[in-house]
């Protein structure tokens, strides 16, 4: 009997870590958000960037108070909010969409209770398309860009022409230490070009040669994806694109078809560059399809 006792108690217990274990599971499948991290990475004085979920973070911290570039997804919002209170008390004053994909623009209902939120006029177009809440959408826009004076430091909002969307802002910093790139950069892999809303192939490139005029050589450089980076990762980038662009165009100019692009090889240098949103065959169909509109 107590063989029995103690056969049935093992029992138990593991039905009951069973199903402790199922719960977390499901959980978890429910709110992927729960086990990011908002980690800070401190570039220069009062300069940061934030990483966890979705676009990189760039951070202005100082007597003024708090400036932030992009804000990730809205789940993920008090977490960032927390991060921030370790650099400076209070909320944002401002917030700069780079442009209006919701992993950079998230947390603007959160946010946008105590800050001025700042973008591209054709963001305020594309959210107000997806009914976003009025305390989402921007309240400052700009066609070409503005600068922005806050902690004694001087930010230029610059608008390049269609790139990764119709509305893409970089953030300068005026004594060229350090830009933050959103989208127009992704570091050491293909980009998502969004030709839906406004993307450019060509475009994109040329905005990328366009930074890469502004910048110094010791430039520190925030994708909207990736590691942090600098002017010489910029650069590659750049001859990625232009490899990629002149091999579709020569692919077409012989009259081949997508589907036969797609089953040819990039350029050897770039052959690794895929990754789990834009693989080798989503790229090859992105330059294929933004030349021929183009």
């Amino acid at each position: 009997m107590p063989g029995l006792l103690k056969r049935f108690t093992s029992l138990v217990l593991f039905t009951l870590v069973s199903l402790a274990a199922a719960a977390e599971n499901n959980s978890y499948a429910k709110n992927p958000y729960a086990e990011v991290k908002i980690t800070t990475h401190e570039l220069l004085p009062g300069r940061y960037m934030l990483t966890g979920a979705g676009g990189n973070i760039g951070v202005c911290a100082g007597e003024d108070g708090l400036l932030i570039i992009d804000d990730q997804f809205a789940p993920l919002a008090e977490k960032i909010s927390a991060a921030l209170q370790g650099l400076k008390p209070g909320h944002p004053a401002f917030v700069i969409n780079t442009h209006f994909h919701g992993d950079h623009t998230g947390g603007n209902l959160y946010f946008g209770q105590n800050a001025n939120i700042l973008a591209h006029e054709n963001v305020l177009k594309r959210l107000n398309e997806k009914a976003t809440q009025k305390k989402a959408l921007p309240d400052i826009t700009y066609d070409k860009g503005l600068k922005i004076h806050f902690n004694n430091q001087v930010l230029e909002l610059i608008h390049l022409g269609p790139g990764h969307t119709d509305g893409d802002t970089l953030v300068l910093w005026q004594d060229r230490k350090l830009v933050h790139m959103g989208d127009l950069f992704f570091k050491d892999r293909f980009p998502f070009i969004d030709l839906d809303h406004g993307g450019s192939v060509i475009g994109y490139r040329d905005n990328v040669a366009a930074v890469l005029e502004l910048i110094e050589q010791d430039t520190l450089v925030i994708p909207g994806h990736g590691e942090l980076a600098n002017k010489a990762d910029l650069l590659r980038f750049k001859h990625m694109l232009d490899d990629c662009i002149n091999w579709m165009k020569e692919g077409k100019q012989r009259g081949m078809t997508l589907e036969q692009m797609q089953a040819t090889e990039l350029p050897q240098a770039w052959r690794e560059w895929g990754w789990q949103f834009i693989p080798k065959e989503r790229w090859v169909k992105t330059l294929y399809q933004g030349l021929t509109q183009e």
